[in-house]
């Protein structure tokens, strides 16, 4: 069924019902210099659908897809092989057309694939409840911040420096309306700990601290653990609030939970979800049974009906949180259902072994890669304790270096100087991540490249 826009009358009609004698006095508020004052520049007013479709495709090929050479992005947003089975079950009807389930009597099928993707979330991240998800990892690391406010009473929450920096800036965004105090600062190129101010954060924790936000592996790939600083936080009534980005490195290194954090967050998008230009991508969030009831978002409970059969329904549901305003537990009342049944579908068809398998393959081709680019003259691996994600210092300022590979069809990394513009002490650093999906090759061609952008 084609859209069919409304007519002239239709117009004035409902103009008139609203006391409005034209469309302009729909803006009146805002400001006039803000205001286009004719046609924008170099865009046709109208153009046929044809014309339109030709133009944007156009502008479309001008793009490097992931896929299209060698790909060393990172920092948040890894390419990983996503199993074609995965597409093909969250395309099937049932699954693509649902939504939120308001009606848990007669959503049963979503309702367990929720529970059954909190059941992974909860093992994964070590802790006791997850729920259904969030929107994605930088609003569930918001939520958790004033989830510990809640728990705590304490409205000052320490930040790491290795958190990424857009997850900062959702933090700051959110806190000028809640007043909570946000203790941030800028990561270092330390050798053999970048990023890394476990130190400073201990020294920093006092009878206001809320919590304490740090993830690991961090922004410059370091990992590190998190039990003294858990200890640390534990003795002053804090919480520690540990963010993970990468959800694969858990196959291979500790769970947060394990060392001691409170609430743990993430982004789940390396598992089944893809890198989709940038989303949707779904949040994970879990947390200690003791806490549930200051849990955001929803959370998918099992339990039996009047003939005993197993059922499902939304436990401590927040679907009608909105009305409650300033009491709400959260105002997030929905899920990334979509997304985190993909997360489900690819974690299944993995099981264990098979996480455990496909995180020690990023490993060790992070670690020769990285033994192979350190070889390069003007490149330095800062690097102790990494996943599949590294920094490298260059001999110049690494953010030219980067447009030159992309030019050259190389996605060569993130530079620091684009993540902190103008932090000159970070300019040189260029954060690589390498997965299942990187070839020798690929390394090899990143290699040259560099060599020949460093002479």
């Amino acid at each position: 069924m084609r859209y069919l826009p409304l007519t002239d009358a239709d117009r004035r009609e409902m103009l008139g019902a609203i006391g409005a004698s034209s469309i302009d006095d729909l803006f009146v508020d805002v400001p006039e210099a803000a205001r286009l004052s004719g046609p924008i520049p170099g865009l046709p007013l109208y153009a046929s659908e044809i014309a339109v479709e030709r133009q944007l495709s156009a502008m479309a090929r001008r793009n490097l897809s992931a896929g299209e050479g060698p790909f060393f992005l990172g920092c948040g947003a890894y390419r990983h092989h996503v199993p074609a089975s995965v597409d093909h079950l969250i395309q099937r009807g049932e699954f693509l057309t649902a939504y939120t389930p308001y009606q848990p009597e007669i959503a049963q099928g979503t309702l367990q694939a929720l529970f059954e993707f909190q059941t992974q979330v909860a093992r994964l991240y070590g802790c006791e409840v997850a729920n259904a998800s969030m929107y994605d990892g930088s609003t569930a690391c918001w939520e958790a911040i004033v989830m510990a406010r809640r728990i705590t009473r304490r409205g000052k929450a320490l930040i790491s420096a290795g958190l990424h920096p857009h997850y900062v800036s959702v933090a700051r965004t959110m806190a000028r309306f809640t007043g909570d105090q946000l203790d941030t600062a800028l990561p270092a190129l330390i050798d053999g700990r970048p990023g890394d101010d476990l130190d400073r954060l201990i020294a920093a924790i006092d009878d206001e601290t809320s919590c304490v936000v740090v993830q690991n592996p961090n922004i410059l790939g370091h990992v590190a653990d998190l039990s003294e600083l858990a200890e640390r936080c534990h003795a002053k009534g804090a919480l520690l609030i540990a963010v993970v980005t990468e959800p694969v490195s858990l196959g291979a290194i500790r769970s947060p939970g394990e060392m001691g954090a409170d609430i743990v967050v993430g982004e789940g998008q390396a598992l089944g979800v893809g890198l989709q230009f940038g989303g949707p991508y779904v949040g994970l969030f879990a947390t200690r049974e003791k806490f549930v009831r200051q849990m955001p978002g929803r959370l998918a409970g099992e339990t039996v009906d009047a003939d005993g059969k197993r059922g499902f329904v939304l436990t401590l549901s927040t679907r009608e949180q909105h009305i409650r305003r300033e009491k709400a537990t959260s105002n997030i009342c929905t899920n990334s259902g979509l997304c985190a049944l993909a997360f489900s579908i690819h974690m299944t068809l993995l099981g264990e072994k098979g996480l455990r398998d496909l995180a020690v393959l990023n490993h060790a081709r992070a670690v020769a890669a990285a033994d192979r680019l350190a070889r390069v003259p003007g490149i330095e691996l800062i690097n102790g304790p990494f996943f599949n994600e590294f920094t490298l210092r260059l001999a110049k300022e690494a953010r030219p270096v980067v447009r030159a590979l992309a030019e050259d069809g190389i996605l060569g990394g993130v530079s620091l100087g684009r993540l902190y513009p103008g932090v000159e002490a970070l300019a040189n650093g260029l954060v690589v991540a390498v997965t299942e999906t990187t070839h020798e090759d690929d390394v090899d061609e990143l290699a040259d490249a560099l060599e020949e952008a460093l002479r």
